[in-house]
């Protein structure tokens, strides 16, 4: 729990303002989620994507990284990779905030990041990359994937899979419907990788704990993973939020459970 920062000195925790405040406060920018440590936890997947990521950076020659959000993903899996790091890397991203962030990040590891929507045409030449990296992409743009990848380049990915943390989602928007609960679905997305004239070498997913043990470690989440609970603001959720923190108080951390699934696709030779 945060340091007890209520008026009332005889408060043992602190209180719900106070918290929801700390919440809002905190910038969002990026993929650091240490401001979390001791709020909340999340288990990691068994596979290691950051390090498995730099090992595949070492033998690579021409590398991009997509949807690289603040990069420090990249920027610990470059760390990995040295001195075999490649030649040439670059980085998409979509967000103004984390182009900056990003920037500053990877360019003293002469990274190239290219502010590029999300959903739009990758803007790179034809097969300029024999390693393409995406850690929790928007969506997998297959079509656009296979055709900056080199014939016998692979892409490596860690997706979010289907009703990822969806315990806190339905407990602010409700039951959601199974088509918006299957999203993301694993072997759906393999179809697509196919049907793009990849090979699927290799797909694992899991399910792993999630632990919020303060008001605070939700509101800033749910500011952070904007796709979660859309529009959230601690201001229009404010009754449910209450709710919530009344619960944490007495019953302990809320417990969801996040959805993860590691692709290892391949470009034919031929």
């Amino acid at each position: 729990m945060a340091e007890n920062s209520s008026s009332d000195p005889s408060s043992k925790n602190p209180s719900f303002e106070v918290l929801v405040a700390e919440g809002v406060a905190v910038p969002t920018e990026g993929w650091d989620f240490s401001w979390f440590e001791g709020r909340a936890t999340e288990a990691r997947p068994s596979w290691g994507y950051a390090r498995s990521a730099g090992e595949r950076l070492a033998r690579a020659g021409a590398a991009l990284d997509i949807q690289t959000g603040g990069g420090e993903v990249l920027d610990f899996a470059l760390g990995r990779a040295e001195p075999d790091r490649p030649v040439l890397v670059a980085a998409t991203e979509g967000w103004p905030p984390n182009v900056a962030g990003a920037t500053a990040l990877l360019r003293p590891r002469g990274v190239v990041v290219v502010a590029a929507p999300d959903d739009a045409p990758l803007p790179f030449a034809d097969e300029a990359f024999d390693l393409v990296l995406s850690r929790h992409p928007v969506r997998p743009h297959w079509e656009e994937i296979a055709r900056v990848l080199r014939p016998g380049g692979t892409y490596f990915a860690q997706h979010v899979g289907p009703a990822s943390v969806f315990e806190l989602v339905e407990y602010f928007l409700g039951p959601q419907p199974d088509a918006v609960r299957s999203g993301r679905d694993p072997e759906r997305e393999r179809k697509d990788a196919e049907s793009a004239g990849l090979e699927v070498m290799d797909l694992r997913a899991e399910r792993l704990r999630m632990e919020f043990h303060d008001i605070a470690a939700v509101v800033h989440f749910l500011r952070k993973v904007v796709w979660m609970v859309p529009g959230f603001t601690a201001e229009a959720y404010a009754p449910r939020l209450r709710a919530l923190h009344e619960r944490i108080e007495k019953e302990g951390p809320f417990v969801a459970h996040s959805a993860r699934h590691l692709f290892d696709v391949r470009k034919p030779t031929h």
